[in-house]
């Protein structure tokens, strides 16, 4: 029996064509043609909201696998019986690279040396550092833990993770609990979120967080658009108390007249930390294997829980 494969591009589709697999070009944002029947869909998180709901009406559907660690979108659209897995592994480092980027970005006042260049205004900058700085990284997850690492040869003065529980890890390293985030909070200078977006995270950095933290504090979020209360986060950066850089907004795509674009203190880049050519490499060798093995009958890897 041929496995029918939904992919989003001509190179996914060559690389996982193979005796028994028959690879169909269909991308869920751009494809103006109703999904065919297929087996498995290969799909990456769709730039418009409505396109979501496509997954729903593909005929025959047993497997969905997403070129992204982050399911939140595609949960209330699986069929019943449906497999999801996702590419764990895949993404970590690129989207906790772009964090890297971000925090040493703001920190540095580069968009402010951006604009100084484009005006020939030489004006050196005194900014704050990552060295010396205590930096809490809320989600300690693939993502938390690749942005820690990469955080440590910076000498901060304290990283601090945390988590949906407080727990010692076996190198002794101490993870704290978000119970514990009233007290953390004031002592950070930069909060990075890297969580998911789920009913326990939905706008947990509202404004009660927000107040918490210290005066001219920085805000990064390279988690989900959702988990921040983008309403609080404006009133904070309107004053002129807080920044924040973004990779993930809420909602998003950010439209072209929203106030955060133009928010003091705030950078902004478009949902972005994934995309290096090194994650396509990676993700692309896992959907090779992960159809691979749904041809022979075996289980995926990196599934999902879709309840």
């Amino acid at each position: 029996m041929t496995l029918r494969v939904l992919v989003p591009t001509a190179q996914l589709a060559q690389a996982i064509q193979g005796p028994g697999i028959e690879a169909i070009l269909w991308h869920i944002n751009d494809s103006l043609t109703d999904p065919p029947a297929a087996d498995v869909l290969v799909t990456e998180r769709p730039r418009e909201f409505e396109r979501r709901a496509r997954v729903a009406s593909i005929p025959g559907l047993r497997h969905v696998h997403l070129l992204s660690i982050g399911s939140d979108w595609i949960l209330a659209h699986m069929p019943t019986g449906v497999t999801l897995s996702n590419s764990r592994g895949a993404v970590e480092d690129a989207t906790a690279e772009h964090g890297m980027a971000l925090i040493l970005a703001a920190l540095r006042e580069l968009s402010t040396a951006a604009l100084q260049q484009r005006r020939h205004d030489w004006v050196p900058l005194w900014t704050s550092s990552v060295h010396g700085s205590v930096v809490l990284i809320l989600g300690y997850g693939g993502v938390g833990k690749e942005l820690f690492l990469r955080l440590e040869p910076f000498r901060p003065a304290a990283l601090i993770p945390v988590a949906s529980r407080a727990r010692v890890l076996d190198d002794g390293l101490q993870i704290h609990g978000t119970a514990e985030l009233p007290d953390l909070l004031p002592h950070a200078d930069v909060v990075v979120v890297t969580l998911p977006h789920d009913g326990s995270t939905a706008h947990l950095v509202d404004a009660n967080f927000l107040v918490r933290m210290k005066d001219g504090a920085l805000l990064v979020n390279i988690g989900r658009g959702p988990v921040v209360d983008t309403e609080a986060l404006l009133a904070e950066l309107s004053s002129g108390r807080l920044r924040a850089a973004l990779d993930v907004t809420d909602p998003e795509p950010l439209p072209t007249d929203h106030p955060l674009w133009d928010a003091p203190g705030c950078l902004i880049t478009p949902h972005m930390a994934g995309n290096t050519a090194e994650f396509i490499r990676l993700a692309t060798e896992l959907t090779v294997d992960q159809i691979h093995r749904i041809s022979q009958g075996e289980a995926p890897l990196h599934l999902v829980d879709v309840v």
